[in-house]
């Protein structure tokens, strides 16, 4: 269905096409599964870093228990589309200004990093005249192995090291204008085992246990993190949420006297296969034997494969209008690195992939591009046109296919 609305897009417009397209009913469909697997004690948040597009905010906003954040900003965003829905707010660096923010904007959680991040908030809430819900993030001596990103288990800049966590625990029970209600453990990023994440989890869950019971602790709330990742490598080799889920039903009656809610903050695992990113090829080149295929586009638009250094996995659309004179630049049977328009050699997008036949004027189609793509990319670097963005919803019982640009123009596709 992708490719065909490419094509249809690409009809309307002589310039090279470019653009984000974001399938809704394809990340209604998916969140929903997650929702209604996820066991009872256990709520998803989405982690609006991923993708903070505030359709799929809109979208997602109804369906998941509420939204992680990591600024003021973020925070501005969702107050922007919904006022009332809970809110998580996370991250290493909170200023003054911030941490008034949310206490203004009616903040849920506030993940507490540091020790003088603790007695801050305190402050600010006494000068506020409230009391402030809040979790002690935790940096954990024990950490996912295979996880590709960590937050824990090695030196960051993130939350409290594990040693500190009773000084900390004293400290808020002493101070009048914070509530401690639990602990954050957020530690990973893009892990793709789901026997490792239950047992990461189960990890926390004795950590809190070991806490609350020294401390007397009146816990309600584990936030175990999100980290669940996409293989882009091998796209078929999905994360087994079932499994994952049946694995956290034993983890939480193995814990059953603890009436806690487990709490999952997931981005990427959320938006990423409602995403696709299509760069028109403008030139097919060969330099020192490889061939090179120079789309309108790169990582100014889509920076998540210059950054974590892999090969994005694509389709190619055919398009067969040529509207020049001369010979259209093709390749048949061959392997070839795909670039973007940049002046820079890091500027690559897929590299050594086999395609079958790609000519100038064809669309590279990227999928998984729904989370860290335009969100994370800098889109100004060489001040090259943005690209545009569609969102795109389906009926399954019709083949009626509604497209929303953002200048709020509606086409029809039957």
């Amino acid at each position: 269905m992708m490719e065909m609305i490419v094509q249809t897009l690409k009809k309307d417009r002589e310039k090279p096409f470019c653009a984000y397209l974001y399938d809704l009913s394809k990340l209604r469909h998916h969140v929903n599964g997650l929702m209604t697997t996820l066991p009872r004690s256990c709520r998803l948040f989405y982690a609006i870093k991923a993708n903070s597009d505030s359709t799929l905010l809109k979208t997602l906003a109804p369906i998941v228990h509420g939204f992680e954040v990591a600024s003021l900003g973020e925070i501005e965003k969702v107050r922007a589309i919904d006022e009332q829905i809970p809110i998580l707010f996370g991250g290493p660096g909170k200023t003054h200004e911030e941490i008034e923010g949310a206490i203004k904007h009616n903040v849920s959680l506030l993940h507490i990093e540091s020790i003088k991040e603790l007695e801050l908030v305190n402050y600010i809430a006494g000068q506020n005249e409230t009391i402030v819900n809040i979790l002690l993030r935790v940096n954990l001596h024990h950490a996912v192995p295979n996880a590709q990103l960590k937050m824990a288990g090695v030196p960051t800049q993130f939350g409290i090291d594990e040693v500190e966590i009773p000084y900390a625990i004293a400290l808020a029970k002493g101070l009048p204008n914070v509530t401690l209600l639990g602990f954050h453990f957020h530690a990973m990023s893009n892990n793709g085992n789901s026997q490792t994440h239950a047992d990461f989890v189960d990890h926390c869950l004795e950590r809190a246990n070991t806490w609350g019971r020294e401390w007397n602790l009146d816990i309600s709330y584990v936030n175990v993190g999100g980290g669940i990742g996409i293989d882009y490598q091998n796209i078929e080799n999905e994360f087994d949420w079932i499994d994952l889920t049946k694995r956290l039903e034993k983890v939480i009656d193995k814990h059953k006297h603890s009436n806690w809610q487990v709490l999952f903050e997931c981005g990427r695992y959320i938006t990423s296969s409602c995403g696709y990113y299509a760069a028109e090829v403008l030139d097919i080149k060969q330099n020192h034997g490889q061939y090179f295929c120079v789309v309108r586009g790169g990582s100014h638009h889509f920076r998540l494969p210059a950054a974590w250094k892999h090969s994005h996995p694509f389709t190619i659309v055919p398009i067969e209008k040529w509207s020049y004179p001369f010979k259209r630049p093709e390749v048949n049977g061959a392997v070839v690195t795909v670039a973007g328009e940049l002046c820079t050699p890091n500027d690559v997008l897929a590299r050594d992939v086999q395609v079958g036949s790609v000519r100038a004027g064809d669309i590279i189609l990227f999928s998984y591009t729904g989370a860290y793509g335009w969100a994370i990319s800098h889109h100004d670097f060489l001040s090259h046109p943005h690209p545009e963005h569609f969102y795109i919803e389906s009926n399954s019982s019709s083949s009626d296919v509604k497209i929303e640009e953002q200048s709020d123009q509606f086409h029809i596709f039957s």
